[in-house]
Formats: structure tokens, C-alpha cells, sequence
């Protein structure tokens, strides 16, 4: 494994990146519409060490206690991208007028690193989150970056703070990759000046008090999502729009809203987590089946594992297509629904039990609160990321 640093607090260049990155005269370029950006580069990167360590909480919140660092890279339009920086972790100072704060122009993401068995540090699919960032920063008109140099970057943060990885399967380091703009003026216009950061912390289950299958309030009056928006981006604009519904949904005694859209009432997604539905269908085939990407729906990386490890099983049918609440409601009183339940990163895979839908309570099937499908997944894909199976979608930090 990787050598432990020392934490008096200092300043150094890192030049430990990646072996295809050595040696290289490849110099990094990202095209953003007519103009060529350079990219920030992981060989120049900065590391300030903190010269006081936070005591690690045994119990926490989810998102609730940071650890000692973070990652900055600070971006203009008349200097490009500024070298990346490792410091110890504060509070950020923006302008009044800080264009994210006014026009939300900002967009995250959300992945993890998992310490195994083994005691190895693995990251999970990582690129297909930082590929997902991309196209969300250019739906934003953020700068572009080039993902491998920002993965370089973040896990030399997670290097740093390789203590705060919890050495237990129910537990992991949240990595939460943030950009902001930071144009300091009012008016809307593409941002001249933007900030890329990366915070860290323990996390375990993302749900409070989580005993069981999850409950679900579905009412078209809401809608997460439409056709030509930024469903398929994850920006934070579409989660902080959800909250008003989800109190809705607690007054309903349910823990999550199902989104539904169109006058046909598709069902598109559960909560902040994609869903799936594991039926027979109306050709009397056992199916799983989810949504598809039609620019309503978020990229899963969850989402997309579920699907590649089912159909290499090559038990049923697995399909990408759409599911309305009509089709739900004659599959359960047919009795053809085996069960559902929706996939995320902070989530993982969480069985749902109920759904409220026009005044009526709609019992989903499950197996002693947890389907054997459910079960299933959740087992395999843990099982990669904790590295207890070898594959290529982990990468050792």
C-alpha cells in the first residue's frame, strides 16, 4: 500500500501519478465549444499538510464530520486553469455576488472509497462519475478538465486522509467532487472565473434509522424532470427543488417521493435513486426492468452495475424501457410484481415496500424485508468494491 505522510504542515510539488502519465509529453487539452482549455495537470500538484489533526467520531450522521483536507483548483478565463491544491479544510470565501449563489450554476458529484479485507484502498467505477461531471459542467458552462488528472488529484487527497477510511464493510469515505462559479458580479452570462473542490467524510447508511423497505408517496402534481432539462445532470438545483415534495411525502408517512412524469404518470425515479422494477411482464417474461435514458433520467453508476451484472447473469430479461403507474397497479392486482427497489451511490440498492398513489396504499412483495434479488446485488457489488472479488471496476488508490 501506499506510505503514510507525515502531517507537520508543509508545502511540496507531487509528481506521484500514474505510470501512463510519466514520462509523458502529452500535454492535457479539453476542446469546449470553439476554444481549446488547457487542463489542470496532477504533476503540479500542491500539497499543504494541516498540523492539527480532528478526532474521528465513531458514529455519525451521514455528510456531517469532514476530514483534515480538501482539493482546490481555481479556474479564469484570462489564465486558464491554476495548479491543484491539497490544504487543510475550510470554509471557502465567496463575493456577495458569486454567480453559483444567484443562477445555480453548480454541479457535484458523489463516489466512495472502500477499504478492504485486505486493507486496501479501492475506488468504485470512478470514471464514470468524473465522465458524468464533465457533461454536467458543460451543460452548466463551466470549464472542461480532464477526468484521469482530476482522479490523480483526488486520490492523492485520499492518501492524505487515508485514516479517516473506515476499516469496516458497512462503512466507507464519501468523496463529494464539487464546482461552483465564482464570477463575482450579477447578471446572467457564462462565468468567467470558477472553483473545482473535493471534500471527504465517513459515511455508513445514507437513510436514518433505515429498518426495512423504504415507503414511497407518488403525485404527478410534481415533476423532477422534463424532456430538453437537466435530469440526466447532477446539478444542485434538481435535488433542492425536491424538498418541498419530500416533506409532503413525511406528512403522507412515507420516506421518499416517487417522481412520476407526463400524463400517463411514467414512473422515472425514486427519490435521489434510480429504480428498477423486477416483474413478469405483460408477455408473461420474467423481467428486471428501469427507466431509460432519455434526459429525464441521472446516469447511474449503480444504476448502470445493476444492469451489466444482470444481464451477464442471463437469468431474465433486462430491459431499459418505460413503466407507468398504470402498468404497476394491473401488474401488482395480476400478482406479477416480485418486488422493486432503487440504486444509488450513497444508497446502494434499498428495497421499497409501499407506495401511496391516488389515496391508496399499494403493497410492493418482498422476501423477510429484503428480495433475494435485492440480497443478490447488494452481496456482489460489495463484494467488488471491499475487493473480496477481483475486477476491473475498482482501482486501487
Amino acid at each position: 500500500m501506499f506510505g503514510q505522510l507525515s502531517h507537520r504542515e508543509h508545502a511540496h510539488r507531487c509528481t506521484d501519478v500514474s505510470p501512463a502519465l510519466k514520462g509523458s509529453s502529452y500535454i492535457s487539452t479539453i476542446s469546449m465549444a470553439d476554444k481549446i482549455t488547457p487542463s489542470f495537470k496532477a504533476a503540479d500538484l500542491v500539497i499543504e499538510l494541516s498540523s492539527t489533526l480532528k478526532p474521528k467520531p465513531n458514529v455519525i450522521p451521514f455528510g456531517t464530520v469532514f476530514t483534515d483536507h480538501m482539493l482546490t483548483v481555481e479556474w479564469n478565463a484570462s489564465e486558464g486553469w491554476q495548479a491543484p491544491l491539497i490544504k487543510p479544510f475550510g470554509n471557502l470565501s465567496l463575493h456577495p455576488a458569486t454567480s453559483s449563489l444567484h443562477y445555480a450554476i453548480q454541479l457535484y458529484e458523489g463516489l466512495k472509497a472502500y477499504r478492504g479485507d485486505d486493507n486496501q484502498l479501492r475506488f468504485f467505477r470512478p470514471m464514470l462519475n468524473l465522465k458524468r461531471m464533465s457533461n454536467t459542467a458543460k451543460r452548466a458552462c463551466l470549464p472542461a478538465f480532464d477526468e484521469s488528472e482530476f482522479l490523480e488529484c483526488i486520490k492523492r487527497l485520499v492518501e492524505t486522509d487515508q485514516d479517516w477510511v473506515p476499516h469496516s464493510d458497512s462503512g466507507s469515505l464519501y468523496i463529494r467532487p464539487t464546482f461552483i462559479a465564482t464570477e463575482p458580479a450579477l447578471g446572467l452570462r457564462k462565468p468567467g472565473s470558477a472553483l473545482l473542490y473535493v471534500i471527504l467524510c465517513q459515511v455508513g447508511s445514507y437513510f436514518k434509522n433505515k429498518a426495512g423497505p423504504l415507503s414511497m408517496w407518488a403525485d404527478p402534481k410534481y415533476t423532477r424532470a422534463w424532456k430538453g432539462g437537466t435530469g440526466d445532470c447532477k446539478m444542485g438545483g434538481n435535488y433542492g427543488c425536491s424538498l418541498f415534495p419530500q416533506y409532503e411525502a413525511e406528512e403522507h408517512g412515507c420516506q421518499q417521493a416517487l417522481w412520476l412524469y407526463g400524463e400517463d404518470h411514467q414512473i422515472t425515479e425514486a427519490g435521489t435513486m434510480n429504480l428498477f422494477l423486477h416483474w413478469i411482464n405483460e408477455d408473461g417474461e420474467e423481467e428486471l426492468a428501469t427507466p431509460p435514458l432519455d434526459g429525464l433520467i441521472l446516469p447511474g453508476v449503480t444504476r448502470l452495475s445493476v444492469l451489466e451484472l444482470t444481464r451477464k447473469w442471463g437469468e431474465f430479461k433486462v430491459t431499459e424501457r418505460y413503466l407507468t403507474m398504470s402498468q404497476l397497479c394491473s401488474a401488482l392486482k395480476q400478482q406479477r410484481v416480485k418486488g422493486m427497489f432503487g440504486s444509488g451511490t450513497a444508497s446502494m440498492i434499498c428495497p421499497i415496500g409501499h407506495i401511496v398513489y391516488q389515496g391508496e396504499k399499494l403493497h410492493i412483495p418482498c422476501q423477510d424485508n429484503n428480495s433475494l434479488l435485492t440480497q443478490r446485488l447488494t452481496k456482489e457489488l460489495t463484494d467488488i468494491q471491499y475487493g473480496r472479488t477481483p475486477s476491473d471496476w475498482t482501482i486501487l488508490v
